[in-house]
């Protein structure tokens, strides 16, 4: 079974930034098509970036110019650099990998296969 760890989730001061992490230790491929959700507790998941292979990616509106989504293709450790972050960034931020090819970019939560166990952002005013 293919696990995704999360990383980097934090405290922050509105404005700043965070990174976050997301491996697939010998799975690398499950990543092709990837994306990160959030999730505020009580709302529903949302999904904020997207990518598939390293070039097409899709982004969230709320966070269109602040966030960038990235993929390690040795690897396949995917990552969010999380720029301008504003407190309604604050929640549980997940990465999720669809784990099959063909595949298209997503944000699409019923796409996705793979989950990680999430890793918390808090961002402060």
């Amino acid at each position: 079974q293919v696990r995704l760890l999360e990383s980097g989730g934090g405290s922050v001061q509105a404005g700043g930034s965070l990174r976050l992490s997301c491996a697939a230790p010998g799975l690398g491929y499950a990543t092709y098509c990837g994306a990160w959700f959030r999730q505020v507790q009580g709302d529903i998941r949302e999904g904020v970036a997207g990518i598939a292979g390293d070039v097409r990616t899709t982004y969230a509106d709320s966070v269109e110019g602040r966030f960038t989504i990235s993929r390690d293709n040795a690897e396949g450790t995917l990552y969010l650099q999380m720029d301008s972050l504003k407190p309604e960034d604050t929640g549980m931020y997940y990465c999720a990998a669809m784990g099959y090819r063909p595949c298209s970019v997503s944000l699409g939560q019923n796409s996705y296969i793979y989950w990680g166990q999430g890793t918390q952002v808090n961002v402060s005013s």
